[in-house]
């Protein structure tokens, strides 16, 4: 999965019983935070980190409850996760907003993923309302969730467990100011985009991801083929990196597999006619040629699959079915492609020599 805001996009408390046992939690109430609407020079610094794979794992604050401008008892009491991206977008677009943020520990990872994850869930949401002892804080019992922890939370259960009734707001914390008119989200509110800048959004930490790889793959692929295999396979890595998210929604079939095939192979295709083309006579090098168009599609197919964690265009369980139903047909190809390529590779060495 892939750190994306979506949504919106336990400081616990340990005591030792006797020394030498295990820590337990205690449910003593933590302290009151304080946030604000602007965001400083450093949460932006923060934010195009988060978006390079800078520090990864810590684009974090402290969870627990925090209060945003003056608010009293009867202020509305908003969720958010603890990823940064998350909770500078909602305190962000709350701006004028007497109110409360319920902060739950979701271990950096923004609203939506940490639903699927289970971290930002119900048990989660009741014990964070427990150790911040938010029935004394405020006079109401309703919380403000953002749309897309609804897979997360059971509000049936929240309500049961801790007497907080879930109240799910709309997918964009932007809505928040008008969606507070009325507490009645429109239709337009309730729908999911992922437009072009939220898809290209998702190409850099992806791409400092898989500079290693591409290097390396570069690399291997020089010594058993020379320069123009080594340019084909970094344009289908970069295929799968780059193109593959612009292009998403226009891409034929479901799958993200199957559109990653697709892409693959137009990618590669020139190469490899050019290697089919430029010498008719050398079957070493026509053979090549050959041998990309089965090794390289399976590596942009396998690289998109990256994708599936960041959008909502999939499902978990279509997630699973998928990687069970390609993954070893993109290991056959590889395998066959490269077994292939380091044959050809042999034969030509042992041709020269």
């Amino acid at each position: 999965m892939l750190s994306h805001p979506y949504g919106w996009v336990m400081l616990e408390l340990f005591h030792e019983k006797e020394p030498g046992e295990p820590m337990t939690k205690t449910k003593t109430p933590t302290p009151i935070l304080t946030t604000t609407s602007d965001l400083s020079f450093n949460d932006h610094l923060d934010h195009l980190a988060a978006r390079f794979r800078i520090r990864r794992g810590k684009h974090r604050v402290t969870p627990g409850l925090y209060i945003l401008g003056a608010p009293t008892p009867e202020s509305p009491v908003f969720v958010s996760a603890n990823y940064t991206l998350s909770f500078d977008a909602l305190r962000s677009a709350l701006a004028g907003v007497d109110g409360y943020i319920l902060v739950l520990d979701t271990h950096g990872i923004n609203v939506w993923c940490a639903a699927g994850k289970g971290t930002f869930g119900t048990d989660e949401l009741v014990n964070r309302i427990q150790v911040t002892g938010l029935k004394d804080i405020v006079s109401h019992r309703t919380l403000i969730l953002p749309q897309l922890a609804g897979p997360g939370v059971a509000a049936h259960q929240v309500r049961k467990r801790s007497g907080f009734k879930v109240e799910f707001g709309p997918v964009r914390a932007e809505d928040l100011p008008e969606y507070l008119g009325t507490h009645q989200a429109t239709l337009e509110m309730r729908l999911v985009r992922f437009k072009l800048h939220d898809r290209a959004a998702l190409i850099p930490v992806e791409l400092v991801g898989m500079l290693i790889p591409l290097v390396i793959a570069f690399v291997v692929v020089l010594i058993l083929a020379g320069s123009l295999p080594a340019w084909a396979t970094l344009a289908a890595m970069l295929a799968g990196v780059v193109l593959f998210p612009l292009l998403l929604p226009w891409l034929p079939f479901k799958d993200f597999s199957a559109k990653g095939f697709l892409l693959g192979a137009a990618v590669v295709l020139p190469f490899s006619l050019v290697m089919i083309l430029r010498e008719p006579g050398d079957w070493v090098s026509m053979a090549i040629g050959l041998s990309l168009l089965v090794l390289l599609p399976p590596v942009t197919a396998f690289i998109s699959l990256n994708f599936t964690g960041s959008t909502t265009f999939t499902s978990r369980t279509g997630v699973k079915a998928e990687i069970f139903s390609y993954t070893p047909i993109m290991a056959i190809l590889f395998g066959a492609g490269l077994i292939l390529m380091i044959t050809l590779r042999i034969l030509t060495w042992t041709r020269l020599a």
